[in-house]
Order: structure tokens, then C-alpha cells, then sequence
């Protein structure tokens, strides 16, 4: 006799367990949704409501250990089915009869997991001295919303947030600290992600802000286990997220004699520890490039082998003189190591529209060479999986071109310019 525990709402659990005893199946238990774990032995399947409250990560790996086979039962969301590869739903008011059958057979028809690309997570990060990583990780989300994903941007920094300030949303929002506090429950979800952020409306479409601590003495609430098991649900939530951090690990805090309490600077080791992808920017002056080597070897100790895009920020000539480029690659590749590496242009008047404007310069200053450089960042070094397709059309018509459409954008050549056209 095939054993079975159903985990469905209380007004249909009843009715059900007396149908399939009709039907010969033995009803082990009767449990809410939520509640399944840990499995009764010797059962042979769950018939589980099809939502992503009954439907975890736990609940579906100790069924899959003890070779219990899952039955969803109403409604639910085709991306979670898709996601575990379980059966087709039945519908949520089936009868006995037909979640026997569905029990009986051999080959169920499985949900087709959909063909979509991997999420991905980027963490932002750079030595102190304010290289410029609040900034370039508001551009990057931009423009990884502009080639059709969708974006989350959070600010995990510990000592100096600022992206809900430099956004112009405000610092008193429930933001990561909230997201933390529930992931430590065990209660995140993407719902639940999308009920705390604040939407950033942007040219290049909508972008997810998951904002900051207001206060830096808040920071034991961003503890590294709590963002870690944070950003393991952002993934299913977005498929890109982008996380700027303080610059400090957490090597300093080792020496104090708490051992056993939290490290301001935990929270900086466990975003880069769990990204994807860490885009590590540098400022282009003696000082930035000499902090930058110290901490890179830390940074590549701590999180190897996570791949490193190095980006130089705000380069131009006046500190470094002829040739900023040029010194910059070759001292990092003698004393570091580092061979690959994007520039980003100095464009101070870019940037003072954004700090007067609170928006992104992509926004305000749409043919900024600043905003160029990190578009090409975007397409060398955080290329999309060949499995996504283009957007239909781009999200802003001068979004790659040098010249306006609007009359407002638009700007007479200087004579000579008309002459040689």
C-alpha cells in the first residue's frame, strides 16, 4: 500500500485524506504546508501545495534523499515546478482518484525547465580612499538593465552607506538591514525581497534598491551569515545583483579580544565570498594605486577563485602626469600581477550632475565618456550568457550614440567640423 503525507491547506486536507483511503492509499499524516519537515519514515510521496512556502529548497532535498516522491497540488508558480523539475500540477480542487493516477504513474509529465540564463551576482569593491564604487556600481546597474535584465542594487557597505543618498530615495527605508533580519528567520523570499526595495526609475527601465544602513553603528545587523543566505535568495529574485561594499576586511577585527562576537567587516568578506563576479575599482593617483596593490593580494587570498575585472577610475593626466594609462598598466602588471585592465575617464562635470540631481549619470549626461567606459565595462568583462536574447530595442535612443536625438541634445558643429563632414 503506497503511503503518502499531505501537506495542503486545512479546508481541502480532510475531504482528500478520506478519498485516497477510498482509493487505497494510506494517509501517514496530515501537516500544513509550511510545516513538512521532518519527513515521517517509510513514506512513499508528499502531495504538497504548489507554493514557494511549501515548496523550499529543505523540503525538496530531503525528499529527494529519501527517494519521496512530490506531488504539487494547485495553482502555483511555474518557475518553482520548472526550477526543481517536479510534475505538472494537478489542479487544487483534484480528487482522490486523480492524485492516485498521478501517483501510479510510471513517467509523469514534467514541467519543461525554462531556457533562461543564469543570475548572477556582482560586488562591487575598492581599497579606502572613496575610489569611486558607489558610483560605478549605480552605472553598472543601469546598464546591465539596459541590455534587458532585470537589476537589483544593494548597498552593503558597513561604515560609509550612501547609495540611497546619492539615489535620492532616502536612508529610512527597511532596506538590506530588514532583508537580513528576515533571511535570519528563515522568512526571505523574492516577494518579500520586492516588498522592501525601492524602485529606481531610470532611462534605462526599473532598478530594485535595496538601500543601506542608516547609521554605521548599525552595523552588526548586516552579519555575514545573514547577507550570505540575503544574496542566495537576491538570486532567485533578480537576475542580476549588484552589491557595493566598505573596503575593509575583516582581518583587523581577529585581533580583538571578542572572538566570539560579530565583525564590523564580516559583512564585506561574505558579499565577495558569494559573488559571481567582483569588479575592483582603483583611483588613478599614486595614493589609490598604492592602496589598491596592498589590498588586491588580500582580496584575491579571500575569494579566489572568484574572477576580478580591475577598473582604474578617474583617470586623467594631472597626478600621474603624461602617459596615466601607460603607468598605471605597468606598474600594476610588475607589482601585482594584473595584466587586464579597464579605464574609466575623470568627468567631473558628469559627476557634479548627479550629486546636484540625486540620479545616474546615465540619466543626466547621456554622452559622458564616464558612462561610455562602463558601458564597454558592461560588454568586455560582464558579458551576458549567450543563452539571453537581445532586447527588442534599446531602451534609449542615444544610449550608444555620440549625438542626441532630442533638440535639447542636439548641438551645432563647430564650422571646421561642418566643413571636413
Amino acid at each position: 500500500m503506497t503511503s503518502v503525507v499531505l501537506a495542503v491547506p486545512e479546508s481541502r486536507a480532510a475531504g482528500l485524506a478520506d478519498e485516497l483511503e477510498v482509493e487505497g492509499i494510506r494517509v501517514v499524516a496530515v501537516v500544513a504546508p509550511g510545516r513538512l519537515l521532518p519527513l515521517p519514515p517509510g513514506i512513499d510521496a508528499v502531495v504538497v501545495a504548489a507554493t514557494r512556502g511549501a515548496l523550499t529548497p529543505e523540503v525538496v532535498t530531503a525528499c529527494d534523499r529519501a527517494g519521496v516522491r512530490l506531488v504539487p497540488l494547485g495553482d502555483g508558480e511555474a518557475r518553482v515546478l520548472a526550477r526543481y523539475g517536479l510534475a505538472a500540477p494537478l489542479p487544487a480542487d483534484a480528487t482522490g482518484w486523480e492524485v492516485a493516477t498521478a501517483l501510479a504513474a510510471d513517467h509523469p509529465e514534467t514541467t519543461e525547465p525554462e531556457s533562461s540564463p543564469p543570475h548572477r551576482v556582482t560586488v562591487v569593491w575598492g581599497p579606502a580612499g572613496a575610489p569611486g564604487r558607489s558610483t560605478v556600481a549605480i552605472q553598472l546597474a543601469v546598464e546591465l538593465t539596459r541590455v534587458g535584465r532585470r537589476t537589483a542594487l544593494i548597498d552593503a557597505d558597513t561604515v560609509a552607506p550612501s547609495l540611497a543618498l546619492l539615489l535620492g530615495l532616502g536612508d529610512d527605508a527597511p532596506g538590506i538591514a530588514a532583508a537580513c533580519r528576515r533571511a535570519d528567520l528563515g522568512s526571505l523570499d523574492a516577494d518579500e525581497l520586492t516588498r522592501l526595495s525601492a524602485v529606481l526609475e531610470t532611462s534605462a527601465g526599473e532598478v530594485e534598491v535595496l538601500g543601506g544602513i542608516n547609521r554605521p553603528s548599525r552595523w552588526p545587523e548586516l552579519g555575514a551569515d545573514r547577507l550570505r543566505a540575503t544574496l542566495r535568495v537576491c538570486r532567485t529574485w533578480s537576475e542580476e545583483t549588484v552589491v557595493d561594499v566598505a573596503s575593509a576586511f575583516d582581518a583587523d577585527d581577529e585581533a580583538t579580544f571578542d572572538l566570539a562576537g560579530p565583525r564590523r567587516h564580516a559583512a564585506t568578506v561574505a558579499a565577495l565570498q558569494e559573488a559571481d563576479t567582483i569588479v575592483a575599482v582603483a583611483s588613478a593617483d599614486p595614493l589609490g594605486i598604492s592602496r589598491f596593490i596592498r589590498e588586491h593580494a588580500e582580496l584575491r587570498r579571500l575569494t579566489d577563485p572568484v574572477p576580478v575585472s580591475v577598473v582604474v577610475n578617474r583617470v586623467r593626466p594631472g597626478p600621474l602626469g603624461v602617459d596615466a594609462r601607460g603607468q598605471v598598466r605597468r606598474t600594476l602588471e610588475r607589482l601585482a600581477g594584473i595584466t587586464a585592465v579597464e579605464f574609466l575617464p575623470f568627468d567631473q562635470r558628469a559627476a557634479d550632475a548627479a550629486l546636484l540631481h540625486a540620479r545616474p549619470m546615465a540619466d543626466l549626461t547621456p554622452r559622458s565618456a564616464l558612462v561610455s567606459g562602463i558601458r564597454r565595462l558592461v560588454a568586455s568583462r560582464l558579458p551576458l550568457p549567450v543563452t539571453t536574447s537581445p532586447p527588442a530595442a534599446p531602451a534609449t535612443p542615444t544610449g550608444g550614440s555620440s549625438r542626441g536625438s532630442s533638440r535639447g541634445a542636439r548641438r551645432p558643429r563647430p564650422a571646421r567640423e561642418a566643413q571636413e563632414g
